[in-house]
Formats: structure tokens, C-alpha cells, sequence
């Protein structure tokens, strides 16, 4: 496998929690989210976002709603639900565990 699809295979398993974090700052518009991803270097094309916001919708941890734009269409502005918020503090408590353990696991013995 190449070094840039390991990384996005890296990135991709991450986003769930990304994506919630960003949502749970405040209401968002998904150009908003891509934007937010795309500035912390986890870049994500609207092919892959907006799955897994429909995804996030359907399992009942976000909702939206429609704004009237003054710039064009309506745009909908997702929002994070109590049961969202539940998963997304389970999410980082796993990901805090994740972290620990790769780092004990890929740290350098200085004694070898």
C-alpha cells in the first residue's frame, strides 16, 4: 500500500469523531465542516462527508435544519443531539485509550 493511502485510511477512521467535535461548537454547515477538516489537514472531499453526515443523522446523533440563504438555496445546518453528545464523549474516551496504546506500543526502547 502506498504511505498516502495509509494516511487516508488514517483520516478516514477518525472522522466520526471530527465531525461531531465540530458540531458539538455549535451548528454547522457542511461546507463549514469541510472547510474546518480541510484546515486541519484532514482533507475530505463532499463524497465522503456527506455520507457520513446521513449516517450520523440516521442513527439519531445529529439533526439539521434549513436556513433560507440570502446568497441561494436554503442551507441545512446540522446540530448535535443529547444522544450524539453521548456517543461523541464515548468516541474521545476511546480515542484517548487509542492514543495511549499506540504511543506505549510505537515508542522507542532506548535500551535495545
Amino acid at each position: 500500500m502506498k504511505p498516502e493511502n495509509q494516511i487516508s485510511q488514517l483520516r478516514k477512521g477518525v472522522l466520526e469523531l471530527c465531525i461531531l467535535s465540530i458540531i458539538a461548537k455549535g451548528d454547522a454547515y457542511a461546507s463549514d465542516i469541510l472547510a474546518q477538516l480541510k484546515s486541519s489537514e484532514l482533507i475530505v472531499v463532499e463524497g465522503t462527508l456527506y455520507p457520513l453526515l446521513t449516517r450520523l443523522k440516521n442513527d439519531g446523533y445529529t439533526q439539521y435544519r434549513w436556513e433560507e440563504s440570502r446568497s441561494g438555496p436554503p442551507r441545512k445546518y446540522y446540530r448535535i443531539t443529547d444522544a450524539g453528545l453521548e456517543f461523541l464523549e464515548n468516541l474521545r474516551s476511546d480515542w484517548d485509550r487509542l492514543v495511549v496504546s499506540v504511543q506505549t506500543t510505537i515508542q522507542k526502547n532506548p535500551s535495545k
